[in-house]
C-alpha cells in the first residue's frame, strides 16, 4: 500500500481513512477491513481493529453510503460497534466473550454454534445464499457419509 502514490497510510501500511471511511487525501477513494487504518470514534487515538466484524459492519456501511452519494447528498461518519469475540481453537472447541450490555464469557457447544453462524452470515455476504446454502448441504451429507 506504502506505493499507492498520493495516499496517506500508515506504519502497517494500511490507508488512513476518515470516519466517512474516505482516504484523508482523495475523498473519491474509500477503504474498509484490514487495509484501512479507520479512527475508534470515542477511543482517543485508536483505530478499528482489523477483524472480519469490523470488515463487515464497514461493508454494510458503505453500501448504504454509496446511494446516499450517488444521489448527491452528504455520507454520514461510521461507528464501530465491538460486539466481542469469538475463537474456533479446533473442529471442536470455541471460546469467545460477547459484549451484550456486558461482558459475558462463552464456550462449549453454544460458543461452537455461533461461531458457525457467524462465519455462515459472512459466507452469505460475500457468495449469497444459494452458493452457501448448496455448499452448507453438500458437506453435511459428505460428512454424514464418512461416518
Amino acid at each position: 500500500m506504502r506505493n499507492l502514490e498520493g495516499l496517506e497510510t500508515n506504519r502497517a501500511s494500511q490507508l488512513v481513512v476518515l470516519p466517512t471511511l474516505q482516504t484523508t487525501r482523495d475523498p473519491n477513494i474509500f477503504a474498509i477491513g484490514d487495509c484501512a487504518a479507520c479512527p475508534w470514534v470515542g477511543r482517543d487515538g485508536k483505530t478499528v481493529p482489523p477483524r472480519a466484524q469490523a470488515a463487515h459492519q464497514q461493508a454494510s456501511h458503505l453500501a448504504r453510503q454509496m446511494k446516499l452519494l450517488l444521489a448527491g447528498k452528504p455520507i454520514e461518519p461510521w461507528r464501530y460497534q465491538d460486539f466481542g469475540s469469538l475463537v474456533s481453537l479446533g473442529e471442536y472447541s470455541t471460546v469467545g466473550n460477547l459484549l451484550i450490555g456486558r461482558n459475558l464469557w462463552v464456550a462449549g457447544l453454544f460458543a461452537r454454534l455461533m461461531y458457525l453462524s457467524l462465519y455462515k452470515m459472512h459466507e452469505r455476504a460475500f457468495h449469497g445464499v444459494p452458493k452457501v446454502t448448496l455448499d452448507t448441504l453438500a458437506r453435511w451429507i459428505t460428512r454424514r457419509n464418512r461416518t
